[in-house]
């Protein structure tokens, strides 16, 4: 039997700017920005190549915005993934390298705190 990881919730204060940065400078797809209710507002967003996706929102009974730390996404060329988050202006930490990966780190305008991980190839 499969399991297969579809949906993260991340708790942010103000969705319009948070749909904004990850669509406009991290490079997420919007797959739907719906408003349920007066109270309910749905937002799921897609990493490009991810069958993960995560959703932002009001009234989905979230924790505090900015309080998930931990989101790990991997990439194939971290440099090429850091050079591509600073040109679009999010702050991104510098690369880190370790025997099980190389990695870079920035947060959402919330706090939410995500890892850029390219995983190393073994001969």
């Amino acid at each position: 039997m499969d399991w297969k990881l579809e949906l993260v919730s991340v708790p942010v204060s103000d969705v319009d700017r948070a749909k904004a940065f990850y669509t406009e400078k991290i490079g997420f797809h919007a797959d739907h920005d719906h408003q349920v209710t007066e109270d309910l507002r749905f937002v799921q967003l897609t990493p490009p190549g991810s069958a993960c996706s995560i959703a932002i929102g009001t009234g989905m009974a979230q924790a505090e915005p900015g309080s998930v730390r931990g989101l790990q996404v991997v990439v194939g060329d971290v440099a090429a993934a850091r050079a591509e988050l600073v040109e679009r202006g999010v702050e991104v930490s510098e690369i880190e390298e370790h025997p099980w990966g190389r990695f870079v780190y920035f947060d959402d305008p919330d706090g939410n705190g995500w890892a850029l991980q390219q995983i190393p190839t073994y001969s």
